[in-house]
């Protein structure tokens, strides 16, 4: 049922893994590979063809520099830092307590309401991008980043309840009713009992919703119009001009955009981990 480990496989099973392993590594890093290449070469190299070639010269520090000094790269950088950290306060938190509710409370539509967060995760959020853009045209919270902030929350919000309410489901429900026979508040239980128990879930959370929203690119550009207001997955495609192609600044630009997801996956990796193991084992 479950794949036999790889250490008690056969000797040529396992000199075939170790070989083919960092081959397959190498493919699947191979876009990005060229990605960096195209970022360290000069203009010339891509006009004339050279793109998958050695670079004729190396000007990484000229065309990262560019990014900073020819672009909007700082305030694009600084308006997803204004989307994402407030968007992944909000579904995080709203999804703490909704999740709690869900999980602790033993009503009639527990199960039903549950079911309604969960089946926001099987509608493909293309179909809604008319009555979004509509809607948010008549709210007055079109091109603003209060309203890619509120739809992001709101699509974000069924995943994480999701989340966390399967990760409180599986605290001991006796903590909390003994909290509640001595008359402890239901938001200190929520605030001093649950919230520290579920401290890794949140983490993990945040790492993934802090990914999806920095790396949006969909909503970006159907709720914004213009570019000051543009995060900068979105904004990297100012880097080309109308007549020139500036393919080694939008792949800087590019790298630079995805750096901010890598270095806080790196910082928040063991609590990360821990996060998606929680529970996985007794005792």
């Amino acid at each position: 049922m479950f794949p036999r480990p790889i250490e008690n496989a056969s000797p040529a099973i396992r000199t075939g893994y170790q070989i083919f392993l960092p081959i397959a590594l190498i493919v699947w890093l191979l876009p990005l590979i060229a990605i960096f290449m195209t970022s360290i070469r000069p203009a010339a190299d891509i006009n004339v063809g050279n793109v998958f070639g050695w670079p004729s010269s190396f000007q990484m520090l000229e065309n990262y520099s560019a990014v900073f000094t020819q672009s909007k790269a700082l305030e694009y950088l600084w308006n997803s830092v204004k989307i994402t950290v407030p968007t992944v306060i909000l579904a995080v938190g709203l999804s703490c307590l909704s999740g709690y509710a869900l999980s602790s409370y033993r009503f009639k539509w527990a199960v039903p309401l549950f079911f309604v967060f969960v089946a926001g995760n099987f509608v493909p959020f293309q179909i809604l991008m008319v009555p979004v853009r509509d809607f948010s045209v008549q709210t007055g919270l079109y091109n603003t980043i209060t309203g890619l902030v509120l739809f992001h929350a709101a699509f974000q919000t069924g995943f994480c309840t999701l989340f966390m309410r399967n990760f409180m489901r599986a605290l001991p429900y006796e903590l909390i009713e003994s909290a509640r026979i001595e008359g402890v508040s239901e938001f200190r239980i929520f605030w001093h009992v649950v919230l520290p128990l579920v401290r890794p879930a949140i983490a993990a959370l945040s790492v993934l919703i802090f990914t999806f929203i920095w790396n949006d690119y969909f909503w970006a550009t159907v709720l914004i119009n213009g570019d000051e207001l543009l995060p900068i997955t979105a904004g990297v495609r100012s880097l080309n001009g109308q007549f020139v192609s500036q393919w080694q600044l939008v792949s800087a630009a590019s790298l630079l955009a995805a750096m901010p997801p890598v270095v806080m996956f790196f910082a928040m990796q063991r609590h990360f981990i821990a996060g998606l193991t929680l529970g996985a084992s007794k005792g």
